[in-house]
């Protein structure tokens, strides 16, 4: 099982001190049989007064931290070592009459399935449906594997990935007629597109790991991407921004409904407009040699 190391480091300048309000982490990668948490190391500078850490509503662990002095750098530094297990659950086999599209969840599921059915952008014109149903066959059933790889691997294909630093994610329609977005929006359409067919998905971020040999998008930073739940096979990790079926070379972090939900990293602070300088992220994953500790 390869052993990942991943260094993630947001640091906050400020052009005098300034005071810090609570803030909030989601850093720690969730533990399952695909991937198991080493060694985990956050060190904040200045040091909080407060630190602790809770699970929310999904399930994700979040570190909240409080502070009483000011500075002029605001920084965290999270450094995490974990096993990761690749896995495609597609190819695992569907339940009883889930093969084919479209199926029905088990009404037992319904309840804590129909909020991630939901849509959660409007879509007045059809225009996303229609987009979304291109996929499907003419001459007969779609399979559910060919419908869900279909769409990851034509977004890939299609679709521009653009870097952008400002916060936030475009409506699935903008990134539809733009062409083009970071992994974010690719993420966001394709749940909504998904959803439009009548599945349940949810958003998720974490990180990419970039082998050697490259051929990923969306490295350096934080990276999303969406789980579709398929019955018989489970959630199942689908990456549009890279074609990726499956958890290979992605280390999750956090899932939820919505991707207001799983923000990494958000805080308050007091000040002048003017005295934020700006921000920047680091992150850096590498495949660790098994039982080294991380470094401090």
């Amino acid at each position: 099982m390869p052993v990942l190391t991943v260094q993630h480091v947001t640091t906050y300048r400020y052009r005098q001190p300034v005071a810090f309000g609570e803030h909030r982490m989601m850093l720690r990668p969730r533990e399952g049989h695909d991937q198991r948490l080493l060694d985990q190391v956050l060190t904040i500078t200045p040091k909080p007064v407060e630190l602790r850490w809770l699970h929310d509503v999904f399930g994700n662990s979040v570190a909240v931290a409080r502070f009483a002095s000011r500075a002029r750098e605001l920084r965290f530094d999270s450094r995490v070592r974990l096993e990761h297990s690749p896995g495609n659950a597609l190819e695992l086999p569907a339940g009883e009459g889930a093969e084919t599209y479209p199926f029905s969840y088990a009404v037992e599921e319904m309840p804590d399935l129909s909020r991630s059915i939901e849509r959660q952008y409007p879509d007045p014109d059809g225009e996303l449906d229609r987009w979304a149903r291109q996929f499907l066959r003419r001459d007969g059933p779609t399979g559910t594997r060919e419908l869900l790889a279909g769409i990851t691997h034509a977004i890939r294909a299609r679709f521009t990935y653009v870097s952008r630093q400002e916060k936030g994610v475009q409506e699935p329609l903008t990134t539809l007629r733009l062409g083009s977005g970071t992994c974010r929006d690719f993420a966001v359409l394709m749940i909504e597109a998904v959803r439009a067919l009548g599945f349940a998905a949810r958003f998720v971020t974490g990180y990419l790991y970039v082998p050697r040999e490259g051929g990923r998008i969306g490295g350096g930073a934080t990276h999303a991407w969406l789980r579709v739940y398929v019955p018989g096979a489970g959630w199942v990790e689908l990456d549009p921004t890279n074609g990726i079926i499956g958890n290979r070379d992605l280390i999750r972090v956090a899932v939820a409904r919505d991707h207001r939900q799983a923000v990494p990293l958000h805080g308050t602070w007091t000040g002048f407009p003017a005295d934020s300088l700006g921000m920047s992220v680091d992150v850096t994953v590498t495949e660790a040699v098994p039982n080294a500790p991380p470094r401090p």
